[in-house]
């Protein structure tokens, strides 16, 4: 094969003189303005340096004819013919055609070719710069953005290729940071919302001790070496003082009315309300009905970076704003540029039987076991408990009725026998005349529900006479209740009716909690004759 300059018609060109084959007729096919002299018998190409540099690669053989050398050696052999540039999202990657180098491109996965910018786009997953590195040696010169070095670099790179670093969140989180460790991805990608963090550059999962056991496991299992951090609760501005804002304002009427009338329920109510409230007296200098998109982005920037608000109190506050605008006004309806943050994903604490067994046998005064076994053997919210009517009560059809519910939703669930007989104990001795459970200012012509804050008082007492460390909740014993009847063979669909679940996606989080079965399951490896 011989290579040399020529002029062709007026211009100059790079002649290519071989005998035929055809997978170098496809190559030379692909080179800038690449033609057929049928005259000359020769294939000739424009004189490009991309040109040049792609001849020296894909045909490190050829020879050049003596006297017209294209260009000196060294600079015939390619040092950069790829560019990759790394984003906190993505890699833009822009290289010569070669069909060998597409191939493994699009073996990446979610790789794609942009016709109008003439490059290749690939998700910055944790290992595709490396696989890149690696495919393309000296070839590939990376440039990595400011601001990725800045925030990421030192996260990244400040432990050794053999570690693993854990850091346990505020927010009952686990952040997972390491080098690319394939087999220790695959393992992650098993957890249950397990989440690649591209601009952070970390795993995440939802704390749970018995993924977490898993995880640190299969970091020893790797023979990795093991780095824990905890992180200490953020401290945040304090929610706003009425009495630091001169004149505050309570919520409009107007507010709350219109609330009422969609027959929203008083939990939420009371939490909209409140928002709103911060909201306008965030701006306390300011007419309510002149503020705009821009008074609801800067505060929502406030909350996140002085108040320092997880995701779902940012959302709340969002949602109670719009409320305001889109339906309090009537038909104003308004556009919120706000990026909405992504709840974090977290896997609720569950009791064992024994644990469930344990706080209710430290239980000891009648009403008070009355209210955590009702709860707990329906599945109750603790807002469903304390509105509970005698009339809900059906002990014929061992039933409990629960109206208006989470969604304006009514359902019916369980009426254990054994909640029966210390219901019927506690009727008789407290003969509550309306709310199942009645508070101590309800009265005969006045009834009035029993305080949340009391129920929860009880089960923190009952939680640490029992030696519990978990942090249980009145909400726990719902998830523990869940739980149980899935490990003791309920359908999901049935529990997801239970509990007044509108989506079976709710439901599905308790499979990830069940632990019943495992020791029952045998690896395939068992099985094998070695």
């Amino acid at each position: 094969m011989e290579i040399y300059t020529t002029e062709i018609g007026g211009l100059q060109r790079i002649a290519i003189s071989f005998e035929y084959e055809v997978e170098k007729v496809l190559q030379v096919k692909k080179l800038e303005g690449a033609k057929w002299s049928q005259s000359l018998k020769i294939w000739h190409i424009a004189p490009s340096d991309q040109n040049k540099q792609l001849i020296a690669q894909m045909f490190p053989e050829a020879k050049w004819r003596e006297g017209n050398r294209l260009v000196p050696d060294p600079a015939i052999k390619i040092h950069s013919v790829v560019k990759a540039e790394v984003f906190s999202k993505k890699i833009i990657l822009k290289m010569p055609k070669n069909d060998t180098d597409i191939i493994f491109i699009k073996g990446i996965l979610y790789a794609r070719w942009l016709t109008k910018d003439f490059v290749w786009q690939i998700p910055n997953y944790p290992g595709n710069l490396d696989k890149l590195k690696q495919y393309f040696g000296e070839r590939i010169e990376v440039i990595i953005h400011k601001d990725i070095e800045e925030n990421n670099h030192d996260k990244i790179h400040a432990i050794d290729k053999g570690s693993v670093l854990l850091i346990l969140t505020a927010k009952s989180q686990i952040r997972i940071i390491f080098h690319f460790i394939p087999e220790l991805i695959r393992f992650i990608k098993t957890l249950p919302y397990s989440k690649w963090d591209s601009k952070n550059k970390w795993w995440q999962i939802p704390y749970s001790e018995r993924y977490y056991n898993e995880l640190t496991q299969e970091i020893k299992r790797l023979e990795l070496e093991l780095k824990e951090e905890k992180q200490n609760p953020s401290q945040g501005k304090p929610k706003i003082n009425p009495l630091d804002v001169p004149n505050y304002r309570k919520c409009p009427a107007q507010y709350i009315a219109k609330l009422e009338e969609l027959r929203y329920s008083p939990s939420t109510v009371k939490i909209y309300t409140s928002h709103f409230e911060e909201f306008i007296n965030y701006y306390h200098r300011e007419n309510i009905d002149e503020l705009t998109e821009k008074h609801v982005m800067e505060y929502s920037r406030y909350l996140v970076t002085e108040r320092q608000i997880s995701a779902s109190y940012q959302n709340l506050a969002i949602n109670a704003i719009k409320f305001y605008f889109e339906r309090v006004l009537g038909g104003k309806r308004r556009f919120y540029s706000v990026e909405r943050p992504e709840k974090e994903k977290k896997l609720p604490t569950v009791c064992s039987t024994e644990e469930i067994q344990a706080i209710l046998a430290n239980t000891l005064n009648l009403k008070h076991k009355a209210i955590l076994m009702t709860i707990y053997s329906a599945g109750l919210r603790i807002s469903e408990l304390i509105q509970l009517k005698i009339a809900d009560i059906d002990s014929k059809r061992m039933q409990i009725r629960v109206e208006n519910s989470k969604g304006n939703r009514d359902r019916y669930t369980l009426l254990s026998s054994k909640t029966l007989v210390i219901l019927r104990e506690y009727f008789k001795e407290y003969r509550p005349k309306y709310y199942v459970f009645e508070g101590q200012k309800s009265n005969k012509n006045q009834p009035a529900p029993y305080s949340n804050r009391s129920i929860q008082q009880i089960l923190k007492v009952a939680v640490s006479k029992a030696k519990i460390k978990k942090h249980v909740t009145v909400h726990t014993l719902r998830h523990s209740f869940a739980t149980h009847l899935l490990e003791n063979g309920t359908d999901l669909r049935y529990i997801q009716s239970l509990l007044g679940h509108s989506s079976s996606k709710t439901t599905e989080i308790y499979t990830h909690m069940t632990t019943k079965g495992f020791d029952q399951i045998k690896s395939p490896l068992d099985k094998l004759d070695i």
